[in-house]
């Protein structure tokens, strides 16, 4: 436990805890909404943020989060407007904001290459106290409208049209999901880095989903699961001398392929006590629901 004598290293374990929270807590919903890879898009828009922070001396993840924000609005209004040419728009937002990021970051007089490799694949050493403040802000967002909206960004994320009917503001709830996910990837990329984030976002949800029906359960389980490879590969990167953003998506990586394993007798489990609850003649509510989705929709 020595590496807890260093004050980078206490900043560092206390950013990864919060991201291992927040991104399954986010990542649960954009998984049910079939969205996987919306954290990758709006991490590649965040490098123009970080960018412009360094060239006008401005707090690069304040920045980052103003111009992710901003990317994820314009992603959501693609969504809904750009029908046949929206992925082209698309396509030009991600890669025009990794595009400008290099660039503004090398015109930026206090830019190099290395400052942004920390923030695309995370670094332990250059997380701040400033950082750290941010990330505690940033964090407290996304878990106020992640745990305190979590019914109506479900039935959103499960079917918008039924959602719509009962009168819930779709287009505002996907806005703000959307809005989410950006801050998301700011509290994240310190520790994980821009191009890793979404990962870290989708993987803990689909290991958690290999073990539970329920929302709530698989909300829990991922939390629990970014949480220990988030701290886990923070201590590794410190003694190993490893990149930590890609320590961590290596141990979630283990962690789904571990909890798959376990995961595949337990699914032979309850197939066969399902097919003798029918052959028994047992009532449905007896039987474990073979409908995810519709269980889920208990569950929340």
């Amino acid at each position: 436990m020595d590496f807890l004598d260093y004050a980078f290293m206490q900043r560092a374990l206390l950013a990864a805890v919060l991201v291992g929270i927040t991104a399954p807590a986010v990542g649960i919903y954009l998984v049910q909404r079939r969205q996987a890879l919306m954290g990758d898009g709006i991490g590649h828009v965040a490098m123009t943020g970080v960018g412009l922070g360094f060239l006008l001396s401005w707090s690069p993840v304040w920045m980052a989060t103003a111009v992710s924000v901003l990317g994820a609005v314009l992603m959501e209004l693609i969504r809904w407007y750009g029908r046949t040419r929206g992925d082209i728009a698309l396509a030009m937002l991600f890669y025009g904001g990794m595009a400008g990021g290099v660039m503004f970051i090398n015109l930026a007089p206090t830019g190099s290459n290395a400052n942004l490799n920390s923030y695309l694949f995370g670094s332990l050493s250059t997380v701040s106290e400033s950082d750290v403040t941010a990330i505690c802000l940033l964090a407290a967002f996304v878990l106020l409208v992640t745990l305190g909206l979590r019914r109506q960004l479900f039935a959103v994320s499960q079917d918008e049209e039924f959602a719509r009917v009962t009168g819930l503001p779709v287009r505002a709830l996907n806005l703000l999901t959307a809005v989410t996910a950006a801050v998301t990837v700011t509290v994240a990329m310190r520790v994980v880095g821009l191009l890793l984030v979404s990962a870290l976002m989708v993987v803990p949800v689909a290991a958690a989903q290999q073990l539970s029906r329920s929302f709530a359960a698989t909300f829990a389980i991922a939390v629990a699961i970014g949480v220990s490879v988030t701290t886990g590969g923070t201590v590794t990167s410190y003694y190993q001398d490893v990149p930590p953003g890609a320590t961590i998506v290596l141990l979630t990586i283990g962690a789904f392929i571990v909890l798959t394993a376990l995961a595949t007798p337990l699914a032979r489990r309850r197939a066969r006590a399902l097919a003798a609850a029918q052959a028994t003649g047992d009532p449905a509510e007896c039987a474990i629901p073979a409908n995810r989705d519709q269980e889920n929709k208990v569950g929340v």
